[in-house]
């Protein structure tokens, strides 16, 4: 959304780019108070602003059952779980359990004709006879294991290779299957869910890059998973399919192959599944010591090449935030001086935001917004639910700690309105585990209704809209300097309450706005201004906020 500061110039970095036009900024705010609530008439439960969350599945119902019950009592309607590898192997990697006739079952099942290469694959999935295509697959249950066996033709798309050579894939899976667990939960409480897709591993020579020397068999095999999910798992709750392949966000050549993988994943899930959608997670590492140094500018450029491999699916990109591991700054420009937290600091070492990282979470995902707009695809925030671990915030025995809900908040200011849904990595067990702090599941429900102030637009009136969440019912604590150099501090009511803000502006629909008029006043010209809310459930926000004139 365009920032409209009549008397005073636009901030250089839009928060929400959606809306560029001066007077599509004046609209929306006619709309809002328009069709405002009275602030002190809400009476609507907290929303806290995080929908989604990656889980590790469970084969047991009553497992899935609960644990989606837990993520959507605090507000989360979307789940999503990891792919699996298609990994090389030899015939005498398979499994020794998987015989036919007391032959090795993939030697069986390519008796006859000549094996190109072998697969394993293994995605806690009981692929079985919904999965038999060609007359040479077939399925093999070894006490509580169930083999299923692939066999592709490396020319031609039918059962017969035209050079006469095969690839051969033997799955190893239970007698039950996560993914059609998880997406019959979903189905019951009406929530979505992303299964993980087929990945290819990584070569041995670049070890960050994928190995494409089976790109052949992995298209047919991305083919054969679709084909199965949609025997298997064509229910309500199955929204679309998680890429497992990640890249950071760059526009390198090199990353080509991932983004072939992206194409050619995506125009098999619009053959095989077209109502189906598709969520990409890139990463951000913006540390000025780091190899990576991605930009703004260059990260929007890369999102718009991760857009343009959708072939039609209905894509989000999900860009993770880089927090929980250190590779990423959350702060404002006026906290650019200001020393790293501790956490922080246990990666990039002791200093100020401004030295260690190269621009704010918060121009990283505006300038995303931009890279996505007009492409068709949705710019989501993964954002990371844990901390670098320090001897102060163990997590089980994972190799991140636990993160504090103010940290939280403030992560969640920096994403700022630019994207259109927040999920978050990951449920387990960074919020469910217990170490210093009790389970950040529990602490979010304590603090659902503390105020979250994501953007602000301060007109030339003086009047200032605050958008955010649990904004409703309280007062508006505005600290500022005029034109004149005189600074203020005043405190006045949060009025013309609109919960449906989001919504009407076509950004993260949990997106509320209140009004705080100051009288007739100014904004100086390059001079930040701080925003505190104290909302109607006596409720403070505990991440400051600051913006620009």
């Amino acid at each position: 959304m365009a920032k409209l500061k009549v008397e005073t110039p636009s901030r250089t970095t839009n928060p929400a780019p959606h809306i560029t036009a001066t007077l599509l900024a004046v609209f929306a705010l006619l709309v809002s108070i328009l069709t405002a609530l009275p602030a002190q008439a809400a009476g609507a439960p907290p929303v806290y602003p995080i929908s989604g969350y990656f889980i590790y599945g469970s084969t047991n119902d009553a497992t899935n059952m609960s644990k989606l019950t837990d993520i959507k009592s605090v507000g989360g309607d979307t789940i999503i779980t990891f792919g699996s590898l298609l990994k090389p192997a030899t015939l005498a990697s398979v499994p020794a359990s998987c015989t036919i006739g007391g032959v090795n079952c993939a030697a069986a099942a390519t008796s006859g004709v000549k094996v190109n290469r072998y697969f394993t694959y293994s995605d806690g999935n009981s692929w079985g006879a919904p999965a038999l295509i060609c007359p040479r697959d077939k399925t093999v249950t070894s006490g509580n294991t169930v083999y299923t066996i692939l066999v592709f033709p490396t020319l031609g798309t039918t059962c017969t290779s035209s050079n006469g050579l095969y690839d051969v894939v033997v799955i190893n899976g239970g007698t039950t299957s996560i993914s059609v667990s998880v997406a019959k939960a979903a189905t019951t409480l009406g929530m979505k869910y992303y299964t993980g897709m087929p990945a290819p591993v990584k070569r041995t020579d670049i070890t960050y890059l994928v190995d494409l020397s089976y790109q052949s068999t992995l298209t047919a095999f991305t083919n054969r998973f679709l084909q199965y999910e949609g025997k298997v798992n064509n229910v309500p709750g199955l929204a679309g399919f998680y890429h497992h392949t990640e890249m950071p966000l760059s526009d390198s050549p090199i990353w080509a192959p991932v983004l072939d993988v992206y194409k050619l994943q995506n125009a098999a899930i619009r053959k095989y599944m077209p109502t189906r959608a598709a969520v990409i997670s890139p990463y951000l590492d913006t540390r000025i010591a780091s190899a990576a140094n991605i930009t703004p500018d260059e990260a929007g450029r890369a999102i718009a090449d991760i857009a343009a491999t959708a072939n039609g699916v209905s894509l989000a990109i999900a860009v993770q935030d880089g927090m929980g591991t250190g590779k990423t700054g959350a702060f404002f420009g006026n906290e650019s001086g200001s020393s790293v937290d501790q956490y922080a600091a246990s990666v990039v070492g002791s200093g100020s935001w401004g030295s260690k990282y190269l621009a704010p979470n918060r121009d990283y995902f505006a300038a995303m917004a931009d890279g996505v707009d007009g492409t068709g695809t949705q710019l989501w925030a993964n954002l990371e639910g844990m901390a670098p671990a320090t001897s102060q915030n163990p997590c089980d025995t994972s190799l991140r700690g636990q993160t504090t809900k103010p940290r939280v908040d403030r992560q969640l200011q920096q994403l700022g309105n630019s994207p259109t849904k927040i999920i978050s990595f990951m449920w387990d067990p960074y919020y469910t585990c217990t170490g210093t702090f009790t389970p950040m599941f529990q602490r979010m429900k304590t603090a659902s209704a503390t105020p979250v102030i994501t953007d602000s637009i301060f007109y030339g009136n003086g009047d200032v809209l605050v958008t955010g969440e649990n904004l409703s019912g309280g007062t508006v604590q505005v600290r500022w300097t005029d034109v004149n150099g005189q600074t203020f501090n005043k405190t006045v009511p949060a009025t013309s309450y609109n919960p449906n803000y989001g919504t009407q502006q076509g950004i993260n629909p949990r997106i509320e706005s209140v009004m705080a008029s100051l009288g007739n006043t100014s904004l100086g010209s390059g001079k930040y201004y701080l925003i505190d809310v104290l909302n109607g459930a006596g409720m403070k926000n505990d991440a400051p906020y600051s913006d620009q004139g």
